[in-house]
């Protein structure tokens, strides 16, 4: 036979109230008062977690964590990708992935923001660039440090880059920045 159990355990998570106003005698006055208590407010923490895939751009993400940069060739005509990439646009054949890393880069196109997404708003401005490597059909899209944003001009375009990559990955496409090469 089960024994149900009579009492529900107790743990010390969850909410801890203190000092919650209630009358020691639920007298006719005191349940009319009720009616006029405050509201309990309560504030705690939410979590949630949530399971993201980068599925096929796997490789990628983790190519910037181990400070290295690929892209994808098509094997039969060679168009070669700066993004990751897992099928040819014009064929749709499934694409290899080939390291970009040491290649030569340049400043293909810039802006500089001023305004930004919350998470780069303490960060304006900040020039965004489009990467143009050698040997690849494609930009990629990415931030150039260690100029002055307010100092822009037109002598950028076509300016050699090294990348860069972040101490600590967060597994994002910002893992990777550009600086002038030296």
């Amino acid at each position: 036979m089960t024994t149900i159990p009579r009492k529900q355990p107790e743990s010390l998570g969850g909410t801890i109230v203190h000092n919650l106003p209630f009358p020691r005698e639920l007298t006719p006055e005191a349940l009319a008062w009720l009616k006029s208590m405050e509201p309990i407010s309560i504030e705690q923490p939410y979590n949630i977690i949530y399971l993201h895939s980068y599925a096929q751009d796997s490789p990628w993400f983790a190519g910037l964590t181990n400070n290295k940069i690929l892209a994808n060739r098509d094997p039969v005509s060679g168009y070669t990708y700066a993004t990751p990439r897992g099928h040819d646009m014009y064929s749709g054949e499934e694409t290899d992935w080939i390291d970009i890393t040491e290649r030569e880069a340049r400043v293909h196109a810039f802006t500089v923001c001023h305004f930004g997404s919350e998470s780069f708003l303490d960060q304006t401005p900040y020039v965004l660039i489009q990467v143009e490597f050698e040997g690849v059909d494609t930009l990629l899209l990415s931030r150039l440090m260690g100029v002055d944003p307010q100092d822009a001009n037109l002598d950028w375009i076509g300016m050699k880059l090294e990348p860069k990559f972040i101490r600590n990955s967060k597994l994002q496409p910002t893992d990777v920045y550009f600086v002038p090469a030296e």
